[in-house]
């Protein structure tokens, strides 16, 4: 955990050093689309090329879209069921109000994409990479993010239930206001992470990764028995 260092000043008042403060805040997409022309396609093609296009109201579950790039693109309100997305690229796209089961995102690169208001579930992102990402509203149940890289990631109001972290590397990565239950983050290696403004935090694994991190005293009290069983304190009475 990250430590305040508090010194003494002539009059020997307490000064809390600023610099052991501070937290890398993540640096947030900024994203001016186009006008987009409409996709006309069935589905997806397998390393297709998607530039400048929009994506409303279709029904995408199943689509082959491994190894496609989308840039300068927008989704909205599409269902990515059983989607194959492995390794795409999406760069520079906004997503909207999409919806899905197993969406597969394996070792996709996502960079500075917004995705607001998605109903997910099963989303598999392990050995992804994310820059500078806004996940914001929306709720998302076990999403897989092992082993992926994280740099500039803000998930802001929305619920993640028990999302794996395992492996990832986390740096410059906030959760405001977020629902935040059973996350696993054994064997993760976080810096800049910052917990403080999550609305609910609970730790289901990897509480000795939290080097990197920073957390509130309320946190911290809540936290309390999994730090201490993790040094082996018995704490009774």
């Amino acid at each position: 955990m990250a430590r305040t260092r508090v010194s003494r000043t002539a009059g020997g008042e307490a000064r809390t050093d600023a610099r052991a403060r501070a937290v890398g805040r993540p640096k947030r997409p900024e994203i001016g689309l186009p006008v987009l022309r409409p996709h006309e396609e069935a589905g997806l093609s397998p390393d297709g090329d998607y530039d400048g296009v929009g994506f409303t109201d279709l029904d995408l579950s199943g689509a082959d879209g491994a190894g496609a790039t989308f840039l300068d693109c927008g989704l909205y309100r599409c269902a990515l069921d059983e989607a194959q997305l492995e390794r795409a690229r999406f760069i520079d796209t906004v997503a909207e109000g999409v919806w899905g089961v197993g969406t597969g995102l394996a070792r996709a690169e996502i960079r500075d994409v917004e995705l607001a208001d998605a109903r997910l579930g099963g989303t598999q992102l392990h050995g992804a990479r994310l820059t500078r990402v806004l996940v914001r509203g929306g709720k998302i149940d076990f999403l897989n993010l092992r082993q992926s890289t994280l740099k500039d990631v803000t998930f802001e109001g929305c619920v993640l239930i028990e999302p794996d972290f395992s492996g990832a590397s986390l740096e410059r990565v906030a959760f405001p206001g977020c629902v935040v239950r059973g996350v696993d983050f054994g064997q993760a290696k976080l810096k800049d992470v910052d917990l403080r403004d999550a609305a609910e935090l609970d730790i289901a694994a990897g509480v000795d990764r939290l080097s990197g991190a920073v957390i509130s005293s309320a946190q911290l009290v809540d936290l309390a028995p999994a730090f201490a069983a993790q040094v082996g304190v018995r704490v009774e009475g």
